[in-house]
């Protein structure tokens, strides 16, 4: 097998798989045709389907793409560090298994991120199956003081998701969705990368607004749209993926906002987001019965 080319220019595409089977096989297609991308990195957190066999099938057909095997699952965190660790290409692209780009995309945001001035984090216009907007793509930074008034009162707080401005091609926004970003590999290693201390959720919360806090501009290219087949890794495990989103929420809380804040106000956090947790277990605990019979 020819050796991989040099990483002059161009992207390293970071994919994390776990049980990730269903739509693998496309998005590394997809990735692999896609303009731009010097490097594919997938590292898979102990797929027990056949992720892994699809993987390493793409892996003998292109020397770009490299596989890294965990033997657990430590976290998407973890595995996106270890991607990025691999690669050495000067443009980062992180993209979920379940993220089916076309062959222009990522050279498009490359062509947005060099207007923009290169020291950005820029997402794409997610949409589901059906063409509707993914709502996560533009978000706020989240809102604690709703959380304190209470579950009838917490929607008058400043929702998460942001409205879509079509009138601005690269619309400045707090976060965008991890699902799909692009940003500069010295970016990336400036602000240390993902925080592994999130396992699965909010650590793209986390690393949009320490990039806004070194810097850099945080947008989405509205004029870029990608289809995103939400959560088909976590379908197998709604229990294990709605408690580490409360637990990355109260990280990321603990980390930006408690320093600030007295007691009552930590506690009272600490406790509206395990409440959260509290009423969503019924609906958790019957999608994993779903889940463990199909």
């Amino acid at each position: 097998m020819d050796a991989e080319p040099a990483p002059a220019s161009g992207i390293a595409a970071i994919v994390v798989t776990h049980e990730s089977a269903a739509t693998i096989d496309d998005c590394l297609s997809r990735l692999r045709a896609a303009q731009g991308v010097s490097q594919v990195r997938v590292v898979d957190n102990d797929s027990r389907d056949a992720t892994v066999a699809i993987v390493q099938r793409h892996a003998a057909a292109d020397p770009r793409v490299h596989f890294i095997a965990n033997p657990d699952n430590p976290g998407f965190a973890v595995a996106c560090n270890q991607g990025a660790h691999d690669s050495d290409a000067p443009w980062l692209a992180f993209v979920n298994p379940d993220c089916l780009v076309e062959p222009d995309v990522l050279a498009r945001l490359l062509a947005h991120a060099g207007a923009a001035g290169g020291d950005v984090l820029l997402g794409a216009d997610l949409v589901g199956e059906t063409g509707v907007r993914d709502g996560a793509a533009r978000r706020n930074d989240p809102d604690f003081a709703a959380m304190l008034r209470g579950p009838f009162r917490a929607r008058a707080g400043r929702p998460l998701d942001v409205a879509v401005d079509d009138a601005q091609v690269l619309q400045p926004v707090e976060a965008v969705s991890g699902a799909l970003m692009l940003l500069p590999r010295a970016l990336f290693e400036r602000i240390g990368g993902f925080d592994e201390g999130y396992r699965l959720h909010v650590e793209d919360l986390d690393l949009c607004r320490r990039a806004r806090e070194a810097g850099a501009q945080v947008a989405v290219a509205n004029d870029v749209r990608v289809v995103h087949v939400r959560g088909v890794s976590s379908r197998s495990r709604p229990g294990f993926s709605e408690w580490h989103k409360h637990r990355g929420m109260w990280r990321y809380f603990s980390r930006f906002e408690a320093p600030r804040r007295g007691v009552a106000v930590r506690a009272g956090v600490w406790l509206a987001i395990w409440l959260h947790w509290l009423s969503r277990l019924p609906a958790v605990l019957l999608a994993q019965r779903g889940a463990e019979a199909g």
